[in-house]
């Protein structure tokens, strides 16, 4: 190289400027407008996020997250940022005044001599990107941070390396985390230095002889020595998270973990030490050499020690007698998970079921049969919808659900939901900003039902219905502002003279609509320009600058879903799927569980949050699908209540000796209450949260077994069955979901609100188990775990076995034959199938609903009850009728809650089929009818004679003897019916369909008048 770059002339140094090139001034300042957009839209989102927290009285929660996010934006960028600058200036200063060869394009020196005439902006840029970089990344793990700066001691030692469970819980994964921005930081300032070497001539990889001036050398041994140090430490840590690492039978350390792993890291980080040693005395030696061999010695070493010995110790002393190799760390396994998910305290009890039936059987459980709810949250939402809508703009969730109310002098088990204000359900002529964003601003009321009782018609009994409100859940403020369905923004407040918020609509002709105006302290006062200018830009909409409905005194309502509001107000939860509406000391409030969770628990079994706590229900419009994330450790840390009027968020302690409970509360002083500050009403209302169970009970199926051996075998592993209703055949077939019931369990002398489940044994269909857990947070048994474990040498149907029963019982079958027959005109579906431990065994109950096929305005209405216990099925249009039928005639409990008048005559056992004959009769009519029309004769005379045999069929069962009172149905009569001759009949048959919305009648089975 004849002539060196940093000897040109400054004319030759400085491009020439084109003739035609644009003035200067246009890129910068398309730069700067587009980076001033930019600021203030990230501006825009924090400071609405500010006036969103200061609305809830959470003010402190946003200041700690923005001020730990700055902080470690400043100190871990400005540290990357500085290290990567350090590194090119300190290349540039020592670069070579000849470079060690000639540069291998001839156009590479151009980027050198520009970073000359250019080097404080160039070096500027660099900081700056490096800056965002870094700050970014480093600002996304506060809440790490966090934990590790606020951490709390267990008080519970890990059974390896004795060190308290708080070390892998906070200040492993803060030490990765630092780990991980070291290995960053060195290796983006190797990359700086070796490519502003390169530039530079200080290191040209294909010069023969020597490829790096010597202060190029000196720099990157140091930086390589430092590389390989963070390397020798991420060995060290790597000990500890073996205690969370996932070997092919469990979390934790396995034998060939502690026998060849954790002696393999330790030797490994020595060995990365040396090596360390060997770059930084390359500063002075200025060889390579010893360098090389130490780097080859590393690696051929983590072969030998991380890989190849492991394998071998697992296929040569491992594999042969698995069992008792791997026993003692099973045990360990088994302990940890039993900690990390609170199933310490499982009571198993032994539970002889019995099989058999006979009169009175019941009679001990008689206080808790009339609490079985019939009602299925997950069938009747139609039926709310269409009886309780009232408008269109009102809607309820496809999902409702359970709680229980004190009634008169009873608590009920109750079906409950909101009525929310959907905009999607205006007429599309009625869609427009001011309709959807200032006039359907809010629900009213909530509706409920009693779960265990139907009217004569198979409806629903309310206890909360109508607009306005007339509940016997007490007098509540109405108004639902807050919900699941909210608009994503409302303007409220504004028009306290003229109010243009829909409260109720028109009742009759006669009766306008009312209006409101929203008095409440929840929302965000919007009446400024600066604001209104915010929440333009926010929301996209340059209407809430414009709308002449925006005063002074309105408010804007956003973020209104309850699990959003709470994941906000304390975003180190993991939020339940499914909040619960419960009128509560006069207001409707939402109650969302909320949960502590790690993956750090040495020894704990890891599963996944999403698969855990997927079910049928999941992700049905109400029950949220929970993030894909891997925990080994959960606790119900906090209960948050959510009013849907202000849309204040309260945070009450639930479990106060969680660690994990008290770091965050460290963290965040002031937003989470004490537990004692729970009201005697709200109390009434807690319950045990569903997803907190759902990954108890998949851990349960595994580790009730805490024998080693047991455990290794699988001998006796449980699953989940899958949901029956959707039949196990189901393409995507999903697990049964847990049920609320009130029930009583043997060892329990009153009935508790607890949360179900059954289980059956790996690859069968029998039943295995039973589960329950005491679910009213005021029992003193809260939380209580009892599995009723069945015996192997008697089979119980499982809830697959059973619903095949009652599909395939010929009796049950020609009772719903006017639901499922293709020219019907109706449909059947089957609600949750119940297991309940009543009469020394297990009962299953499940509800049977029907409706209008495909029509609009049907719903489903409650026709008949199935029953089963042993080997045994019946059925019934109540549960009385049904259970007597199953007990030899009398099950010994009388059902307070029969719609019939107790005086009437119980219906003929017979009539079912009865009507089913009378169906297949109408259809034959009907045909006979058509064919006539046609001039086909003979097709007239085979539908008549059709016909004829069904109404025989119709008079024989009628004049059958009463069914046996052992349960057995009696099969449909078979002998050939006679002919008679003609077409005689019941002029008008009514078969029992759903009540059309409309109020009008099923058509009455009519007989052609050629008959």
């Amino acid at each position: 190289m004849s002539e060196g770059i940093y000897d040109l002339p400054e004319e030759r140094r400085r491009p020439p400027r084109g003739s035609g090139q644009r003035p200067r001034a246009l890129v910068p300042t398309i730069a700067t407008l587009v980076l001033l957009v930019i600021l203030f839209s990230v501006f825009t989102d924090i400071w609405t996020q500010r006036l969103w927290y200061k609305s809830i009285e959470l003010g402190s929660v946003f200041s700690t997250v923005l001020g730990t996010r700055v902080l470690l934006f400043l100190v871990i960028g400005v540290l990357m940022s500085a290290a990567v600058v350090a590194n090119v200036i300190i290349a540039y200063r020592t670069r070579p005044r000849v470079a060690l060869a000639p540069s291998p394009s001839p156009g590479f020196e151009r980027y050198g001599e520009l970073l000359q005439l250019r080097g404080k902006l160039t070096i500027a840029v660099l900081a700056a990107v490096m800056l965002v970089f870094g700050g970014s990344a480093a600002s996304g793990e506060w809440r790490v941070f966090l934990a590790w700066r606020n951490r709390t001691p267990f008080g519970v030692n890990d059974q390896h390396f004795g060190k308290d469970i708080s070390f892998f819980v906070f200040d492993y994964p803060w030490m990765r985390v630092l780990l991980g921005f070291g290995y960053s930081i060195v290796l983006l300032s190797i990359v700086a230095a070796v490519v502003t070497h390169y530039l530079y001539g200080g290191f040209r990889p294909s010069a023969k002889g020597q490829k790096a001036s010597a202060a190029a050398q000196v720099q990157f041994s140091v930086l390589l020595g430092v590389l390989v140090l963070l390397k020798a430490f991420s060995y060290w840590l790597d000990r500890y998270g073996q205690t969370t690492t996932d070997s092919r039978l469990f979390t934790g350390i396995s034998y060939t973990g502690d026998n060849a792993i954790l002696p393999s890291k330790e030797i490994l980080a020595v060995i990365a030490v040396i090596c360390a040693g060997l770059f930084f005395a390359n500063v002075v030696r200025k060889t390579w050499l010893l360098p090389g061999v130490g780097t080859v010695v590393l690696i051929l070493s983590a072969v030998l020690l991380g890989a190849l010995w492991p394998a071998a110790l697992q296929q040569i002393r491992v594999r042969p007698s698995e069992p008792d190799r791997e026993g003692p760390y099973i045990t360990k396994n088994i302990t940890a998970t039993r900690q990390a998910y609170g199933l310490e305290n499982v009571k198993v009890n032994e539970y002889a079921a019995t099989t058999t039936t006979s009169p009175n059987q019941l009679a001990k459980d008689a206080e808790v049969l009339p609490g079985i709810r019939l009602i299925d949250p997950s069938v009747v939402g139609p039926a709310f919808e269409q009886l309780q809508q009232v408008r269109g703009f009102y809607s309820f969730p496809p999902v409702l659900d359970v709680d229980r109310y004190k009634i008169g002098n009873e608590v009920r088990d109750t079906v409950i939901a909101v009525r929310e204000v959907q905009i999607s359900g205006l007429p599309q002529g009625q869609r427009n900003w001011n309709n959807d964003h200032t006039v359907y601003t809010h629900g009213y009321g909530v509706v409920s039902a009693d779960g265990n009782k139907r009217d004569a018609e198979g409806e629903p009994v309310w206890s909360s219905q109508d607009i306005p409100p007339k509940s016997q859940l007490g007098t509540y403020e109405p108004r639902i502002y807050f919900g699941e369905q909210s608009p994503d923004y409302s303007i409220v407040g504004g028009n306290k003279d003229n109010p243009v918020e829909l409260d109720t609509p028109e009742g009759s002709a006669s009766d306008q609509p009312k209006m409101f105006n929203y008095a409440g302290k929840g929302g965000v006062p919007v009446g400024s320009f600066f604001n209104q200018l915010l929440f333009a830009t926010k929301f996209r909409d340059l209407n809430v600058m414009l709308s002449g409905r925006v005063t002074d005194t309105s408010k804007i309502l956003y973020d209104r879903h309850p699990r959003d509001r709470v994941e906000k107000a304390a975003p180190w939860l993991t939020v339940d799927g499914d909040p619960y509406p419960a009128v509560v000391d006069g207001r409707v409030v939402w109650i969302v569980d909320g949960y502590t969770t790690s993956a750090n628990y040495p020894y704990s079994q890891k599963v996944s949050l999403e698969d855990s706590t997927d079910d049928a229900l999941t992700d049905r419009g109400a029950v949220a699908v929970q993030a894909s994330q891997d925990i080994n450790y959960i606790r119900n840390s906090v209960k948050a209540v959510v009013d849907a009027y202000d849309g204040s968020v309260d945070l009450y302690g639930w479990d106060e000796s969680d660690p994990l409970l008290k770091t965050w509360s460290k963290a965040f002083p002031g937003s989470i209450k004490p537990r004692s500050e729970i009201s005697p009403g709200l109390m009434a209302h807690l319950r045990y949260p569903e997803d907190m169970f759902k990954v108890q009970r998949d851990l349960l199926a595994k580790y009730h077994v805490t024998n080693p051996g047991t455990w290794y075998s699988n001998s006796d592993l449980w699953r989940v069955p899958v949901d029956p209703t959707q039949g196990a055949a189901a393409e995507n077939a999903r697990k049964q979901p847990p049920f609320y019931l009130s029930l009583r369990m043997p060892d329990q002398k009153d009935s508790k609100f607890s949360l179900t489940s059954v289980y059956v044994p790996n690859q069968r269909d029998n039943l295995a188990s039973f589960l329950a857990v005491d679910a009213e947070a005021s029992s003193p048994d809260y939380g209580q775990f009892r599995i009723l474990r069945l015996p192997d040498t008697n089979q119980i149907d499982g809830p697959g076995q059973v619903a095949n029963q009652f599909q395939t019982n010929e009796q049950i079958r020609q009772a719903l034959l006017p639901y499922t027959g293709p020219t019907s005109g109706a449909r059947a579906e089957y609600g949750n199938l119940l297991t309940l431990p009543v009469g020394g065994g297990l009962l299953y109950v499940q509800p049977v609903y029907s409706s209008r096929a495909a029509a609009s305005g049907s719903y489903p209405v409650l026709r008949f009850v199935l029953v089963g216990f042993g080997n045994k099925v019946a059925f019934g249009t109540t549960l009385q009728e049904a259970l007597d039928k199953l007990f030899s005639g009398d099950a010994g409990v009388d059902d307070p809650n029969d719609p019939k008048d107790p005086k009437d005559p119980k219906p003929d056992p017979e009539d079912q089929t009865v009507k089913a004959a009378l169906a297949e009769a109408q259809k034959a009519f009907t045909d006979a009818d058509q064919a006539l029309k046609r001039g086909d004769l003979a097709a007239y005379q085979a539908a008549i004679r059709k016909a004829q045999a069904a109404i025989q069929r119709a008079t024989n069962a009628n004049n059958a003897s009463p069914p046996p009172t052992n349960g057995t149905p009696n099969p449909t009569p078979t002998a050939p019916p006679s002919t008679p001759t003609g077409g005689g009949g019941p002029a008008a048959i009514t078969p029992p369909l759903s009540r059309p919305s409309g109020g009008g009648t099923v058509p009455p089975l009519s007989i052609p008048s050629g008959g």
